[in-house]
């Protein structure tokens, strides 16, 4: 099935509440935002976030940003009205949270409709069912959201995430076999941009699309690191004319910097040159 090409290197969490946030937002250079409704509202200015979202939002002014709004949870007092009010926001799409399976996907497409859903995977029910959420109908991005999980699962900290691996790597086989979009979880120290560098890099050699971000100063980051390098262009390129110059020779494959080079690997190459010319355009506006 294919996979899910729009850019998605940077995805930056913004508070539905905060008039200057939902401004700033306009401006700054990430691929995606997700507009909170959730974790980043007080109990008390929930159902004014859901109107002043909405407000900014039919304002319009996030170019080619794909839109997403996070709603409270169907089984919380806000959950349904937010629902209700994202699928008239003209948003690209509406994300809940704590999914631990498809019928929570089926009970907010009731109130949605055809409007496309995403998937906070954050739950150890979650992990265990993400195929069968990511082969939902409406589904068509999963974010990961590793603090809820590790919180869950009882795990320590340790830089390298080995205790999550196992339900990162569950998502991520879930994702890639239904063509979703998935995005790693957050990196909670904005300040510790070293720190966030290996942990994109970690991220995206896994084979996620982007990360989810919490604030502004973290997007340079994740840009470069989910962005193919210049080398990976320049291989790619030289591994696509090699194998055609194969093939016109009668050749299954061809042989480049002394590598086997077949179909497969040119498939690679040309997502690679597909996805470059993808994020050329993004950030052209």
């Amino acid at each position: 099935m294919p996979q899910f090409q729009r850019p998605l290197r940077s995805v930056l969490y913004i508070p539905g509440s905060r008039p200057r946030a939902l401004e700033k937002a306009r401006t700054l250079p990430t691929d995606a935002v997700i507009f909170d409704l959730e974790d980043a509202v007080a109990p008390d200015e929930k159902p004014a976030a859901r109107l002043t979202l909405g407000d900014a939002l039919a304002a319009g002014g996030y170019g080619e940003r794909l839109k997403i709004v996070r709603i409270n949870g169907l089984d919380t007092q806000w959950g349904a009205e937010d629902a209700e009010a994202a699928a008239e926001m003209g948003a690209d799409a509406v994300l809940l949270p704590k999914v631990d399976g498809p019928g929570q996907l089926d009970a907010l497409a009731e109130i949605t409709g055809e409007t496309p859903l995403w998937a906070m995977m954050e739950t150890p029910q979650g992990m265990l069912n993400a195929a069968e959420i990511a082969a939902h109908a409406l589904c068509q991005g999963m974010v990961m959201g590793t603090n809820d999980l590790a919180k869950d699962m009882g795990t320590r900290f340790r830089a390298d995430r080995l205790p999550l691996m196992t339900g990162l790597g569950l998502c991520l086989l879930a994702a890639k076999a239904h063509g979703v979009a998935i995005v790693d979880g957050v990196f909670n120290a904005f300040k510790d941009a070293e720190g966030l560098a290996a942990e994109c890099a970690q991220g995206r050699d896994m084979g996620f699309d982007g990360k989810t971000l919490i604030h502004p100063a973290q997007l340079e980051i994740a840009n470069e690191a989910f962005s193919p390098t210049e080398e990976e262009v320049d291989l790619a390129r030289r591994q696509i004319a090699a194998y055609d110059e194969a093939i016109a020779a009668g050749q299954a494959v061809a042989v480049v910097d002394g590598r086997i080079v077949e179909n497969l690997h040119v498939a690679t190459a040309r997502e690679t040159l597909a996805k470059m010319d993808a994020i050329a355009a993004l950030t052209a506006e």
